[in-house]
């Protein structure tokens, strides 16, 4: 009897534990099923359910107190980047997480329940930049080459808000349109403006671009440690849109240009793999934190720079185009972006050319001159110079020297 008294307790305790677990199956299911999505995603379903289950154990870590903004934005501007430009590159890294995390917010469809908070987007950090990404064109000019055929394209980065700069292009170097023979067409990139003001200035940016069809603008955010980003996203439009033309240029919106000497130059240049401008050989990498252009050990071990073309203004052919934008999927994108540049061009094993004659670019302003200006090719201008009158003064009939 004592045996069978044993034996019916094990069993009804086996019975009722089998019981609750089914009924606890029957619980997680019925609870969970009306959160599932008709997209379900078997992946996705354990990664917002993991989300949800952990926030008590979140909930522990995020009583930490944060970490001081102060210091944060004294650490950054120590190493070489004012606080301003610190806050726009965080507002961009902000916008890619907002982007991404809509899928995950997407999956709760009862709108009772708290959607999971998204893992937060890790920064590639004050030296590098968020390339490559997949970014779009808000404005663009898709039809103008293939309808003009030129054979140079001038690619001017500039601010949004800096109309008067893509004016004053426009009514000097930016005006020649045929030059020898060669037909030249001319485009402004800029990024996204951020601050007070920004749907007016798309509005105005809107209107110019139907008054002169030549502005191009990506939904990066416009900032000084994002020229990389600008200068990738220039390669990609060449490559998408202006792919027949013979050789491309990036020039600041700062410089003068002699476009017939840069025309000369170009139909002596190698048709294929072709980069020049002023070519700096030997660059030290600067370790000094202050420095505008510093760069740890950690990001670039190196001493030296490979050869690269100086940002202020370079030619290529536009084959290099798409070799670039694919040598850059294989390096870290640092934000010095000629620097960047040079490094993709060591990967691809092509060094850039030198000019035929040191004297075609100038990083230091030359004094203006008709003789000195008809010589070179791009110089930089000192600030609040009357570039227009220079231009005017320079294309007036009679000799330059």
């Amino acid at each position: 009897m004592a045996e069978g008294r044993r034996w019916c307790m094990w069993s009804c305790r086996r019975s009722f534990l089998l019981i609750l677990l089914l009924a606890t199956v029957l619980f997680v299911y019925i609870t969970n099923t009306g959160e599932i999505p008709t997209d379900w995603n078997p992946k996705r379903w354990i990664h917002y359910n993991s989300t949800k289950w952990l926030n008590p154990f979140h909930s522990l870590s995020q009583n930490v107190d944060p970490p001081n903004m102060a210091e944060s934005t004294n650490t950054t501007a120590a190493a070489g980047f004012p606080p301003d430009t610190t806050s726009l590159t965080f507002q961009q890294t902000e916008n890619i997480t907002s982007t991404q995390s809509t899928d995950t917010t997407n999956l709760t469809t009862n709108a009772s329940v708290a959607p999971p908070t998204p893992v937060p987007y890790v920064s590639p950090g004050p030296y590098l930049v968020e390339y490559p990404y997949d970014y779009h064109f808000i404005i663009n000019q898709p039809q103008v080459c293939k309808q003009q055929k030129p054979f140079l394209v001038l690619v001017v980065p500039v601010a949004p808000h800096n109309r008067a700069h893509r004016d004053i292009v426009r009514n000097t170097w930016g005006s020649e349109h045929l030059v020898l023979g060669k037909m030249v067409n001319l485009f402004f990139l800029m990024g996204l403006h951020s601050g007070e003001g920004g749907e007016q200035l798309q509005e105005q940016l809107l209107q110019e671009s139907k008054e002169h069809g030549d502005l191009i603008q990506s939904d990066f955010l416009d900032c000084y440690k994002n020229l990389t980003i600008k200068t990738m996203v220039m390669l990609e439009w060449l490559d998408a849109y202006c792919s027949e033309a013979s050789y491309a240029m990036k020039i600041d919106s700062d410089m003068f240009l002699n476009l017939p000497n840069l025309i000369n130059m170009v139909l002596n240049a190698p048709k294929t793999n072709y980069m020049t401008g002023l070519v700096a050989h030997g660059g030290l990498v600067l370790r000094d934190p202050h420095s505008k252009w510093y760069l740890p050990v950690e990001v670039y071990p190196n001493s030296q720079y490979p050869n690269y073309a100086l940002g202020l203004g370079y030619v290529l052919s536009l084959d290099l185009t798409k070799k670039l934008v694919e040598a850059s999927r294989h390096l870290q994108p640092v934000y010095i972006e000629d620097v960047f540049l040079g490094l993709c061009m060591q990967h691809l094993n092509i060094p850039p050319t030198d000019p035929p004659d040191w004297g075609l670019f100038h990083v230091f302003p030359v004094q203006y001159s008709r003789c000195a200006f008809s010589r070179l090719i791009a110089t930089t201008v000192p600030e609040n110079t009357d570039r227009v009158w220079i231009w005017k003064d320079f294309k007036k009939p009679g000799a330059y020297c």
